[in-house]
């Protein structure tokens, strides 16, 4: 098999805008992730290629970038999905709405201060229990939260959201959705301070429903879901 891939490319030190580098790959497989595709250029064809990548399981939510039209992670992401027959066209560019500091790096900064606005850890002032345990809970009030634990901070939700494409103040999906992660857990005290950001202007009420972000999750998370259960306690003031 034959792939000719297509990479959006972009070098601050010499570059005024992007462009793109075409490649073909000869021997290919269609069990071969994007991921492979990506190393064997840097590896074999053109080392200044840059991307970012960690732990290549779908596990770290390093590669996430924008393939074929839709955002994914690199590695999660085969060949066999994108394409059939002795020849497959990829296209691959960074995910959309961050700075671009390099080929398909962005700049991850403005996403994790959007991540860290929403205090995304546990708040409970309360003495531990005595007992040395830890603090109980049911598996019903569990289950309220337990599919936005899954947040790997890829920002493919993010950044495949139109509302944040038209305005980066919006706090974005992933927030929400570690927002909801600790609004929603029985054990925590201070749901209200991350209602107070996700209900300001910038917060739930940019998002328009339109199921990009669900669509683009890689842990597939009911994001659209988890935004509507914010709304509707922002409205009720129910928890």
């Amino acid at each position: 098999m034959q792939v000719q891939l297509r990479i959006r490319r972009f070098n601050p030190e010499k570059d005024q805008s992007g462009w793109w580098g075409e490649y073909t790959l000869d021997n290919a497989n269609k069990n071969d992730s994007v991921l492979d595709l990506l190393h064997r250029v840097k590896w074999e064809i053109d080392g200044t290629l840059s991307l970012r990548r960690s732990c290549a399981h779908g596990v770290c939510g390093s590669d996430a970038m924008r393939i074929n039209g839709a955002n994914a992670l690199a590695c999660k992401t085969l060949v066999s999905r994108l394409g059939e027959g002795d020849m497959v066209k990829i296209q691959v560019e960074p995910i959309l709405g961050l700075k671009v500091i390099k080929d398909l790096i962005v700049d991850m900064e403005p996403f994790m201060d959007h991540y860290k606005s929403v205090l995304p850890y546990f708040i409970n002032d309360e003495p531990a229990p005595s007992n040395g345990r830890e603090r109980l809970q049911s598996q019903e009030d569990r289950a309220r939260f337990d599919d936005t634990t899954k947040c790997i901070l890829c920002a493919a939700c993010t950044t495949s959201c139109p509302s944040f494409w038209a305005n980066e103040k919006y706090v974005g999906p992933a927030a929400i959705v570690n927002a909801h992660r600790f609004i929603f857990d029985s054990r925590d005290q201070a749901p209200e301070k991350r209602l107070a950001v996700v209900g300001d202007t910038f917060g739930v009420w940019r998002c328009r429903t339109n199921f990009n972000c669900t669509n683009a999750c890689p842990r597939e998370i009911e994001i659209t879901k988890a935004i509507a259960e914010v709304k509707h306690v922002l409205a009720t003031g129910e928890i």
